[in-house]
């Protein structure tokens, strides 16, 4: 046997060693054993059997608990096996908690500790309730466009019947109650305002060009999930995606840069495993050449970044907050997010998308450039030999997003033929892109 998240070995006992056996209780349980070296070599205890007093009362006057302490002999050398069970209570050591991983013994401290206290009492951070939360903190629209998504193809026959129910009956209906009382996934949800509660319900959008150094714009949305859904998903279309993704209601119609259903399953992923107790927001970054989101917040125990490439169980970090988007057809519970997002990429003819564990947290990065299809090469005005009244053409673009021949004509006050002429030049040179409608109706935008 070698050291590991359930094996240690000592070559003699000390008292700091009750950090380990705390540690085993609050894990999965372990086997401590004094007279061992470093390499699993018995060295013989000369005083084992005080030591085979001492520990248990040790054991059991520091930490709570009682544990099987046991005299082992091997070639004629005497050594101590501590068996420690797990336990569904939290163990302490002067006052601190211990915890295994891998082979190494740490101290929960600040989030961490919260997150492990929460699971041994068989709570998660969305299941406790908020005392000074009430209805009046609850957005109507929020919970109307939750029952409107929920009767999409995703969501039908998912949710219960809320017809003629409060907003208070509704959210009891979603398990977003308890006691009189509102959950934190309701307010997480529904909240008009999620942020007076949680310092971090918002998603800050920056647009890049290169690379993170070089921002251009940003934009913070702030406010609960089912708002910061469509928010976000309207603000890359009217901001920072070149080509809009057009859909009604959360349903894709035509495809732009990105698939719908790519950003959509990035953005819930990020929204519905956020670990709303840190301090960092939901933070999308969108390049010339790619889109990035990072949410903060591990895997959980037994994940990694490799196991979300392929098949693997639902362990939604908020499980209230995932069965209510799961019940509006927002989310499924069979761990196929991260699958969606890879499988519309590559049906799109888009490179795979990278999936990484960073910074503390998950980032997901979505390729813009088709598979074997290098996008055309923009060309810088300036290398072109313009003339006045297409460089005016340029301007009246950067403020207006199309143009016309008609309107050509007018800022310019020239013939339909020499705008004609003009504008199939700024095509040519790829400075400018024309509308599919042909004739009088065509229009033309910046590449």
């Amino acid at each position: 046997m070698n050291e590991n998240q359930n094996i240690e070995w000592k070559s003699n006992w000390r008292d700091e060693y009750l950090k380990w056996v705390c540690a085993f209780a609050n894990e999965q349980g372990g086997k401590l054993f004094i007279g061992k070296d470093d390499t699993g070599k018995v060295v013989h205890l000369a005083n084992f059997k005080k030591l085979l007093e001492d520990i248990p009362a040790k054991i059991k006057n520091y930490l709570g608990i009682i544990c099987s302490v046991r005299l082992k002999e091997e070639a004629a050398k005497k050594y101590i096996e501590i068996e420690v069970k797990p336990y569904s209570v939290p163990v302490s050591y002067t006052g601190k908690f211990y915890v295994r991983s891998g082979s190494t013994t740490t101290v929960l401290t600040g989030i961490e500790l919260t997150e492990f206290l929460l699971k041994k009492t068989g709570k998660t951070w969305d299941d406790v309730i908020v005392e000074d939360a009430t209805i009046a903190d609850i957005n109507s629209k929020a919970i109307q466009q939750f029952i409107k998504d929920s009767n999409s193809p995703e969501g039908k026959n998912r949710m219960p019947e809320t017809k003629g129910l409060s907003n208070f009956d509704i959210l009891d209906k979603l398990r977003l109650t308890e006691n009189k009382h509102l959950k934190r996934a309701a307010l997480v949800l529904f909240a008009n305002d999620p942020n007076r509660f949680f310092t971090n319900c918002k998603v800050m959008i920056g647009r890049f060009r290169i690379d993170s150094t070089d921002l251009i714009f940003q934009e913070v949305i702030e406010g609960n999930l089912i708002y910061t859904l469509h928010e976000v998903i309207t603000q890359l279309n009217h901001k920072f995606l070149i080509r809009k993704v057009d859909f009604k209601g959360m349903l894709r119609i035509e495809q732009g840069e990105y698939p719908l259903a790519a950003l959509r399953e990035m953005l819930l992923n990020a929204l519905v495993h956020k670990n709303y107790m840190g301090a960092a927001t939901i933070q999308l970054r969108v390049f010339d050449d790619r889109i990035t989101i990072w949410n903060e917040g591990k895997l959980p125990e037994g994940l990694n970044a490799e196991s979300l490439l392929r098949e693997h169980s639902s362990r939604p970090r908020n499980p209230f907050i995932a069965d209510a988007c799961f019940k509006a057809g927002y989310i499924d519970t069979w761990g196929r997010g991260t699958l969606k997002i890879i499988n519309t990429c590559i049906e799109a003819g888009l490179p795979t998308p990278q999936i990484i564990e960073k910074d503390g947290g998950i980032e997901v990065t979505l390729f813009k450039q088709k598979v074997d299809e290098p996008e055309p090469t923009t060309v810088n005005p300036l290398e072109r030999d313009l003339n006045a009244r297409q460089l005016e053409a340029i301007k009246y673009l950067q403020s207006h997003q199309k143009i016309t021949n008609k309107i050509y004509q007018e800022i310019n006050k020239c013939s339909r033929s020499t705008a004609s002429t003009e504008l199939a030049k700024l095509v040519e040179w790829n400075i400018v892109k024309s509308s599919k409608t042909k004739g009088a109706g065509a229009s033309y935008e910046l590449i």
